[in-house]
Formats: C-alpha cells, structure tokens, sequence
C-alpha cells in the first residue's frame, strides 16, 4: 500500500470509528467537526485506500462460552514454503484458532485458541493441533487474564500531515 499523509481530520474520523464504528455519519460528522456530506466522502476514501478493512462487532467471548485462551507457540519440521501454506491453510480451518501470525526465532508460528474448557482445549490440542501433519513442537501458555485489548494500531502523527 502507498504511504499517504493523513491530515487531522482523517486521523479523528478514524480514531472515532475505532471505538465505535456503528455510530451514524451524522454522529462521527459532528465529532470531528465538518458536514455530514464531506464526512461521508472521507469514510469513504479511507475505506478504498484500505485504512478502514472492516467493521466488526466485539463479541463477549465468556458470554459466548468461551472461557478459555491459550496462546500456542508451534514449531514445524519444515519452513519450506509450500509447508508454510499449507500449515496456514489447516489453521484457517479450525474454528478455535482466532489468530495465527509467522514468527521468527524459536517457534514458527504463534496462535492465539480460544476453547470452552479445559476438556474441549485439550481434545484439539492431543487431536487436532499437534499431531498435525509438519507440526514439530507445542508450546501452550494459557490466559490468566487480559490486562489491555486495544483494536487496530495507534494513530500516531507519523501518519498525519498539519495540513
């Protein structure tokens, strides 16, 4: 993606829609200062240069029954790329598995698992995930508790521009 220059209002139209991105054009219009109509065209802009990829609910995963998180450090027998694909293929494939990102350095890959229980995390963890097929190593660490979530990235002024 092209670097471009955010200017102020931007960035606040963006940090708006970060933390609640259901509120009405006419609501973030007014937050930020401008009319309805440009404010519209904006979202819209920032849509199609892909700073905005999506808007999404925040789900309460206890409430859901979803009491448990586990990180997973997994190390593969082969780094080849096609081995690489085709472990990120099987991830995408399990529901349970919410994150996977590709590591450098002791463990190949990080994913982040939420389960039910103990019982159902250690029914995916002996049948599923590490007799998976390349899969090396597991090393799990599960979720005392959640100090700080914060959704997207900071919107600091390296990306805006005093225009």
């Amino acid at each position: 993606m092209q670097r471009v220059k955010l200017d102020k209002i931007d960035r606040q139209i963006l940090e708006e829609l970060r933390t609640n991105g259901r509120m009405t054009n006419v609501e973030l219009a007014r937050r930020v200062g401008i009319s309805a109509p440009p404010c519209l065209r904006r979202v819209r802009a920032l849509e199609e240069a892909g700073f905005i990829g999506g808007y999404h609910a925040e789900l309460n995963a206890e409430a859901l029954g979803y009491g448990l998180t586990v990180f997973a450090m997994v190390g593969l027998h082969s780094q080849a790329e096609a081995d690489l694909e085709a472990f990120e293929a099987m991830v995408r494939s399990w529901p349970m598995v919410r994150e996977c990102h590709m590591l450098t350095g002791e463990a190949d890959f990080i994913l982040k698992i939420v389960a039910r229980d103990w019982d159902t995390w250690q029914t995916f963890l002996t049948s599923e995930l590490t007799p998976a097929p390349n899969v090396a190593s597991v090393k799990t660490s599960p979720v005392l508790r959640r100090s700080k979530s914060d959704p997207g990235v900071p919107l600091d002024a390296a990306v805006i521009s005093e225009s």
